[in-house]
């Protein structure tokens, strides 16, 4: 699956390339994986995330990213290391790019979802269950294209992140409310959203 941002600035020095992650553990078991506790040495991808990421490197049709950066949550790891492996390119990881953190949620059913989402729709700064702002997402990752805005130009950066922080962005660029963050298109495993210079 591919979407296609038009350039959301008439400024861009570089492509990006935003990436979920393929069909993880966590996403097979149905269970809520956000801290890093838990995130970065387990549930890494299921067999159908990693047919998914064979599939998506033979038929590769976005332009060649010339960097490949990642969440350090196992799956987003083994993800960019698929895509990296294909391009000659070694990976590096940026912790800004990790899952939301759902807080007190951690480990419960992807059923509690739905309610979170709601509360965000109320309210961009709420806590409830400890779960991160939808502002303090928006913020990090945000400042992960900045930073490589202001130090390189011309490239094409693969950013591997999870669903909720790259809808959160996605909506942050597109100067809209974050609250309306579940009104954007759903970023399917796996999938890859490209924007900035085209």
């Amino acid at each position: 699956m591919s979407n296609t941002l038009q350039p959301l600035s008439d400024h861009w020095r570089n492509r990006y390339l935003l990436m979920r992650h393929g069909h993880s553990q966590a996403n097979q078991q149905g269970v809520i994986v956000s801290s890093p506790e838990r995130g970065i040495e387990n549930f890494g991808l299921s067999m159908h995330g990693e047919q998914q990421l064979t599939q998506l490197v033979a038929d590769w049709h976005w332009p060649a990213p010339t960097r490949v950066v990642h969440s350090d949550f196992l799956r987003t790891t083994q993800t960019a290391a698929r895509v990296a492996a294909k391009f000659g390119l070694a990976p590096c990881v940026d912790k800004r790019l990790r899952e939301r953190n759902f807080g007190d949620l951690e480990g419960q059913g992807d059923e509690h979802y739905p309610s979170v989402w709601a509360l965000d729709a109320e309210d961009t700064e709420h806590r409830h269950h400890q779960v991160e702002a939808l502002s303090a997402v928006a913020q990090r990752m945000q400042a992960v294209i900045a930073d490589w805005e202001q130090q390189v130009s011309g490239e094409t950066i693969l950013l591997v992140s999870h669903g909720d922080p790259l809808q959160i962005l996605l909506t942050a660029l597109a100067n809209k409310p974050l609250s309306q963050h579940r009104e954007q298109q759903a970023l399917l495993p796996a999938s890859i959203t490209q924007l900035g210079l085209m």
